[in-house]
């Protein structure tokens, strides 16, 4: 399905920040698609699914080329972080162990806290959490992670139900991302009454 026209259908829903991966539109298209979510008034975030600092400062780079105002995923590097502050991006990393693409995420929730912390210590802004791709137990990670870390934490990943929902609103996070669910009409037939319900609901 096309991007742009996508966006266009969703362009007035009650939805703060736009973004997508950085596969597989080309980077003209993501400029111009970025371009033409902030010209209406949103916030732009670029996720990467790379684990090696190669990769992620190829992502950090796309973002600057794209202007995006965060740049969600990656591991933590201070290399990565860099870019991201010397052109005024906020920088949300992965954390805990993740392998494969869709991502699988491993590791203890007393780790994984104890890693934010750290990050947080050298520079990142907050994280990009896959709390549904955790190979445990997501509510646990999901509320434990939120409340522990004092940052925002953006839940991404396979938020695909109500009950999920539930779950995030128990668990409170600054953020969470809503993207195959909506093409699996989820939450509703339109995109933009599905993000429209979705709001909705959270804000009960």
């Amino acid at each position: 399905m096309d991007a742009c026209a996508v966006f266009e259908e969703c362009k007035d829903s009650k939805a703060e920040y736009y973004g997508f991966k950085e596969e597989p539109l080309s980077l003209t298209e993501m400029k111009e698609l970025f371009s033409r979510i902030k010209s209406c008034g949103k916030k732009t975030v670029l996720e990467v699914v790379a684990y090696s600092e190669e990769e992620g400062i190829a992502g950090a780079e796309t973002a600057v080329e794209c202007g995006c105002d965060i740049l969600m995923g990656t591991m933590y590097f201070d290399s990565v972080r860099d870019i991201c502050r010397a052109n005024d991006i906020r920088y949300m990393p992965y954390i805990g162990t993740i392998k494969e693409r869709p991502s699988v995420l491993s590791g203890s929730v007393d780790d994984m806290i104890s890693e934010a912390k750290s990050c947080l210590e050298k520079g990142a802004d907050g994280f990009d959490l896959l709390g549904y791709r955790y190979d445990g137990d997501s509510a646990l990670l999901n509320n434990r992670f939120s409340n522990e870390v004092n940052a925002p934490v953006c839940i991404a990943g396979s938020v695909d139900s109500y009950e999920r929902l539930d779950e995030i609103k128990a668990a409170s996070p600054w953020a969470f991302t809503i993207g195959g669910a909506f093409f699996e009409h989820r939450f509703g037939d339109s995109f933009r009454e599905q993000i429209d319900n979705v709001c909705d609901y959270i804000n009960r």
